[in-house]
């Protein structure tokens, strides 16, 4: 499961908080953490906790921002890559679903890559919005506005799940979602045979 979520170090406490939360839950629900590989703020509370209660961390952090971003040295597996878009490729690649918890530009950025991308029938992964205190409401509103004025579809919209508890979210990144037309999942056989070949 991927996370966004902040690296910023001047939020308030509730948010590490919550990070922890989300890191345990993860964690007792038996699924593997994919972070952008910072061991600060929101970044780093939520891989603490999922090691803590011994669950397994992948943190995936570009060169240049392995040393601002004080890379995740106790991750079970720190991917260093190239550049921003090879960091979101590999994190996107590694996760079944994704959960955004409130934070900046960054986290904003990666929210919409994946949302767009769903829209856009390139996955089926989940993927929910955890906003306690309402601080990613105004997305879900200029969202909204832009339905309305046609610039978005409702079926667009509708592909992030919004939630200000955690259980819910939880809850929603572990139901399987039906997949979108055009998708078509091979059989075993199909793949057996495909690898024959």
């Amino acid at each position: 499961m991927c996370v966004f979520c902040s690296a910023s170090e001047d939020i308030a406490d509730r948010y590490l908080s919550l990070a922890d939360e989300v890191g345990t839950r993860i964690a007792r629900r038996g699924w593997s953490l994919v972070t952008g590989g910072g061991s600060i703020s929101a970044m780093g509370a939520v891989a603490r906790a999922v090691r803590r209660e011994g669950g397994r961390t992948v943190g995936v952090i570009p060169a240049e921002l392995a040393d601002s971003e004080v890379a995740d040295r106790d991750a079970d597996e720190l991917v260093v890559t190239d550049g921003m878009r090879a960091r979101k490729a590999e994190m996107d690649g590694r996760s079944d679903s994704f959960l955004a918890l409130p934070g900046g530009i960054g986290t904003l950025e990666e929210l919409l890559e994946v949302w767009v991308a769903r829209s856009l029938v390139m996955h089926a992964k989940p993927i929910v919005v955890l906003d306690p205190w309402g601080d990613l409401h105004p997305l879900r509103e200029l969202v909204e506005g832009l339905v309305t004025s046609g610039f978005v579809s409702p079926a667009a919209a509708a592909e992030v799940q919004w939630t200000d508890r955690v259980d819910a979210a939880m809850d929603a990144l572990a139901i399987e979602p039906p997949l979108p037309v055009g998708f078509e999942v091979a059989s075993p056989r199909d793949v057996l045979e495909a690898d024959i070949e």
